[in-house]
């Protein structure tokens, strides 16, 4: 009966999968990039924070950027897209290592933010086309 589940619902390619997919990679990039309130309104996130670890703590949080990368290619993102995802993700780790300039840019850039909200135009905006038939490659 177990089994039976994993191969409907949690199969690849399944509609449902994509939305769990997205829900989980949003609440990630709210983890690194908008989590911790400050006064004045003003929200950061966890990625600022283990930028502070002088040495490895900018390539760490990279690295977390990376997977939410990674499942947007999974879920067939376009190559346009991925690129403009990985730019983010190296800003931020490169203006990152700089001292001082780099943690403040790592705390107001929120590459992660981007990255999902690329990713859910991305999405949204297939969905759309293949809600009105369209089919891209004919134009």
């Amino acid at each position: 009966m177990h089994r039976e589940r994993s191969m409907t619902r949690d199969a690849p390619g399944h509609p449902d999968d994509a939305a769990r997919i997205r829900a989980r990679l949003s609440r990630l990039a709210w983890l690194l990039d908008s989590s911790v309130r400050l006064p004045g309104g003003f929200r950061i996130g966890i990625d600022g924070l283990i930028g502070l670890i002088p040495g490895i703590g900018d390539l760490v949080a990279a690295s977390v950027s990376a997977y939410i990368v990674a499942e947007a290619a999974r879920l067939e993102v376009p190559g346009h897209v991925i690129l403009r995802m990985i730019s983010n993700v190296l800003v931020d780790l490169l203006v990152g290592t700089i001292p001082v300039l780099g943690d403040a840019f790592d705390f107001a850039f929120k590459a992660n933010r981007r990255n999902i909200d690329l990713l859910d135009s991305h999405l949204d905006g297939a969905a759309a086309t293949a809600g009105r038939g369209d089919d891209p490659s004919s134009h």
